[in-house]
């Protein structure tokens, strides 16, 4: 019996996919719920289950784009797995040789392999690279069956006159960087995103991280990085601001009382999302544990539809690209993104007297519908003033002042 192969639902509004890549090969025989191809949405990377063991057969190719419900292979339930066959007794039908031609098979039919044969250019095309000396491994064929036409030898003479290749490729773009294009250009032109710039002396955290990260691996069992830091700023910022960390809903305003921090990181396949859900109840050790875990699902392409959805808040680090300063694009339906960028030893003035000091520029990108200036500039110099005094993080004020009861 053939059942069915058919593309599953994969999240709420998607209705078409893109088999990314086949792990199975047609006539293999595959065990239930093993995973058989990739599939590809514009927010996730799925897999595809087999419904029953058997042979599978393969209708539809990788590359191509199919709607959710479509039918792209089947499973033949009838086929036998294989009990560990040589190669010579997996093959059910004898191959045929040179010596050994299958009857009752006319010759016209049987044709010669073309693999290493070269292009056949037409007469007047043989003429023109006779007169210049070119090669038919030169001149790449577009007429009939790669034949080579003198339009082709015209072309190859202008790339020969050229000092270098002029060569170039088409690649068809994925559903994830169709839908992260569309959401970046909606972003520009559905909000009024302006960007608020400070900086952060970065020495009271460096030298915190030199002073117990082995400690804290020791104890956590993970590193202490910049990036838990980071996000425990925001939360206490984004809960004096909560202007921040909300978003607009038609002719409403929506304020969250929770903090789920998305974090942008660089996949295999384009820019990822991940979300830090309720951040504001977490440690920096459970925060440095979550983006552990959630960068090494987006480097093996393993995040899931719901690991990426939500968010209300998001933090951008183009520092571990060498990013000096920019304006990051915010995240829809978000209201604002910081920007963090890479930490350069810079002259400050600090008591009156000129010291190196390890400084990072921040950037703050939001929507002015719903988020003022004074909010805006408010956020960013309370996230700095955290990173500058990161014993003031453990409850969110300043130990000296909790000491003294101010």
């Amino acid at each position: 019996m053939a059942v069915a192969l058919k593309i599953p639902a994969v999240g709420e509004s998607v209705s078409e996919v893109t088999i990314s890549q086949w792990l199975k090969s047609d006539g293999d025989y595959v065990e239930m719920d093993e995973v058989v191809a990739e599939l590809e949405s514009e927010k996730a990377t799925v897999e595809l289950i087999a419904p029953e063991a058997g042979a599978l057969k393969i209708s539809v190719s990788e590359g191509s784009d199919v709607a959710v419900g479509s039918v792209v292979g089947e499973i033949d339930t009838s086929a036998k797995a294989p009990e560990g066959a040589s190669p010579m007794e997996k093959s059910a039908e004898p191959k045929l040789t040179s010596a050994e031609p299958a009857k009752n098979t006319p010759k016209a039919e049987t044709k010669p392999s073309t693999q290493n044969e070269k292009p056949i250019p037409s007469p007047s095309a043989a003429k023109l690279m006779r007169e210049n000396n070119i090669t038919s491994n030169q001149v790449k064929g577009s007429g009939k069956e790669g034949r080579i036409t003198k339009g082709d030898v015209l072309n190859a003479l202008e790339y020969v006159k050229q000092p270098g290749s002029r060569d170039s490729d088409r690649q068809k773009m994925s559903n994830l960087r169709k839908a992260v294009s569309r959401r970046l250009v909606s972003a520009k032109n559905e909000t009024a995103m302006l960007t608020t710039f400070n900086e952060a002396n970065m020495k009271p955290i460096m030298d915190l991280r030199s002073a117990y990260k082995e400690k804290f691996k020791e104890v956590h069992g993970v590193g202490l990085g910049f990036m838990s830091f980071f996000t425990r700023a925001c939360v206490l910022a984004l809960q004096k601001y909560p202007a921040v960390n909300a978003y607009i809903d038609g002719e409403e305003i929506v304020y969250n009382n929770f903090v789920d921090i998305s974090i942008a990181v660089s996949g295999p396949k384009g820019l990822m999302v991940p979300v830090i859900r309720n951040a504001e109840s977490m440690s920096m050790a459970e925060i440095e544990a979550e983006v552990m875990r959630l960068a090494i699902r987006a480097r093996d392409g393993k995040l899931g539809i719901d690991e990426m959805t939500g968010g209300t808040f998001t933090i951008s680090n183009g520092g571990v690209f060498g990013s000096m300063m920019s304006t990051p694009i915010i995240n829809p339906p978000q209201s604002a993104i910081l920007g963090m960028h890479n930490i350069l030893e810079r002259p400050v003035v600090e008591k009156g007297e000129i010291v190196a000091r390890p400084m990072m520029y921040l950037a703050l990108s939001y929507d002015h519908r719903i988020i003022d200036g004074r909010e805006s500039v408010g956020f960013l110099v309370t996230v700095k003033n955290y990173l500058e005094n990161p014993m003031s993080l453990i409850n969110g004020s300043d130990p000296t002042n909790q000491l003294l009861g101010f």
